[in-house]
């Protein structure tokens, strides 16, 4: 007899639908077809093992498990589950009428245990656009898959719970979330506010602008400034993540497995701080199977380089493309899969190896030419693509010791969201661009208009600064994002002269 079940294979972000066809014949070996890899095959044992706990049998004839359609590889043990099932239905142990009305997946332990498995909300949102009826799988991973409504999400235990469940001998209720409740609660559950940083005062609105025109920044200053506790706080002043971002945002980390048992929505930005030791394919994604990177996991968030001459080289300059096209694409031989990287980069890095060049009051130690050479670890390629170079000093000890209270995150969340309706409003006609870090060069001339005094002032400061070519773009888009946050819609000179001054890296001599 043959038996039909379905599962799902996960590729990039996305779930392809997999038919699971059992056939149990006359002879005596077990063969499985379809491309499945090592993981896949062994589910045999597993398989054999869960049914035996059970009071099943595996069949003593011939088994065919064809995994379809047979050119898509499949990989990982979430396919124990549908396997089991297709098995007890083709050699007639039990009739299960409602199988083919479900995708099914899990994986099992040799006591007949689910174990939980990743990519689950991809693979939910391809069953209900499949028109299934429900989603079977281990119950640590109802949650997660239970964002997605108008499909019955049923979380069992173990194999002889489905069998149960399909044989219709018992009900499990479906467990049914409200997304957009959990989604709207979570909203201002931040770990960080800016009210706890005491001083840094021009750090906090180089913040401030990064995030209302989705702007890159790099830190320079020596250790202890407050750099990491500054940028760790970035997440609570950006606008808040829509229902489609925190979704999408979802998705990404479903397929690297990266949602706890008891997570369903990533309602907040992400925040990723990847360690200087990282290697190329964990930053931007791949492998034999591809799987998102760091990269790809700050979607709709940030991505934190801490101490970033201390990256290799080639790990850097990986990023240059993703940093202009908000994607990644990780091409193999038969697969080429695509990771949206829609993210703020924010770097922080000491001035020099001791960390105390510039410093206003502990000496430099470094010798002739070596502060030069750190600074060199960064490529100009990868500078051109951050708008904003911050200048941090060490908090002053009237500061640190001061009554006064900070601003709240909140207080400038606001100002920050009216200045993203701005330019959401700006750019409507553009479905690739919503804030002005996005905006391409010819678009900077068409919006980022400047008159007499503003062209003069800024021709000035590229003579006397010795800024480069690349800071021109760059300051015009800063400029502009400063006039939305003052609510004006041309750019004055005043807001020319404090963009002006977010350029440190580009003066000539800067590093002696």
């Amino acid at each position: 007899m043959v038996a039909k079940t379905f599962g799902s294979a996960v590729s990039g972000v996305d779930a392809k639908l997999i038919t699971i066809e059992v056939n149990v014949g006359q002879g005596t070996s077990f063969y499985m077809v379809g491309l499945p890899d090592s993981a896949v095959k062994e589910s045999q044992q597993r398989v054999e093992s869960a049914l035996k706990y059970y009071g099943y049998r595996m069949p003593r004839q011939k088994v065919v498990v064809n995994l379809a359609p047979a050119d898509i590889r499949k990989e990982g043990s979430a396919y124990d589950l549908p396997i089991a099932m297709g098995i007890i239905q083709a050699s007639e142990q039990v009739v299960l009428p409602a199988l083919e009305e479900y995708i099914i997946m899990g994986e099992l332990a040799l006591d007949g245990k689910l174990r939980p498995i990743k990519g689950v909300l991809p693979i939910a949102i391809e069953a209900r656009k499949r028109g299934f009826r429900g989603f079977i799988l281990p119950t640590e991973n109802a949650k997660e898959a239970s964002i997605v409504n108008k499909l019955d999400i049923i979380g069992v235990e173990n194999v002889e719970e489905a069998i149960h469940f399909l044989e219709g001998k018992i009900d499990i209720e479906p467990l049914v979330t409200d997304t957009r409740d959990i989604f709207y609660n979570s909203l201002e559950d931040y770990s960080f506010d800016f009210a706890d940083v005491q001083g840094q005062e021009n750090i906090k609105r180089a913040m401030e602008i990064a995030a209302a025109g989705g702007h890159n920044v790099i830190m320079i200053g020596p250790p202890g400034a407050g750099k990491t506790m500054l940028a760790k706080r970035l997440p609570s002043i950006l606008p808040p993540l829509s229902l489609h971002e925190a979704l999408e945002t979802t998705k990404i980390h479903s397929v690297a497995g990266k949602l706890g048992t008891e997570a369903s929505l990533v309602a907040q930005r992400p925040f990723r701080s990847p360690h200087h030791t990282i290697s190329d394919v964990a930053l931007v994604g791949g492998g034999g199977n591809p799987q998102p990177g760091e990269i790809s996991l700050s979607h709709n968030g940030v991505l934190f380089l801490d101490e970033l001459p201390e990256f290799k080289r080639t790990v850097l300059e990986v990023m240059r493309q993703p940093l202009e096209e908000r994607k990644v694409t990780i091409s193999r031989a038969k697969v080429s899969v695509d990771f949206p990287a829609n993210f703020m980069l924010i770097a922080s890095m000491n001035p020099c190896p001791c960390g105390y060049y510039n410093h206003p009051e502990k000496e430099c130690v470094c010798g002739p030419g070596i502060v030069q050479k750190y600074l060199n670890k960064v490529s100009g390629p990868l500078l051109d693509r951050i708008d904003l170079h911050v200048e941090v000093t060490p908090v002053r000890f009237e500061e640190m010791t001061s009554n006064r209270k900070s601003e709240s995150s909140k207080a400038i969340r606001d100002r920050v969201t009216a200045a993203r309706e701005r330019q959401v409003l700006r750019f409507s006609g553009f479905s690739d661009i919503y804030c002005n870090a996005m905006m391409p060069s010819h678009m900077v001339k068409e919006i980022c208009t400047i008159n007499e005094a503003g062209k003069m002032l800024l021709k000035t400061a590229m003579e006397r600064l010795g800024l480069s070519a690349r800071a021109y773009d760059r300051i015009l888009k800063v400029s502009k994002t400063i006039a939305d946050l003052a609510g004006s819609s041309e750019i004055k000179v005043e807001h020319l002269a404090e963009a002006i001054q977010y350029r440190s890296l580009d003066r000539e001599g800067w590093a002696g």
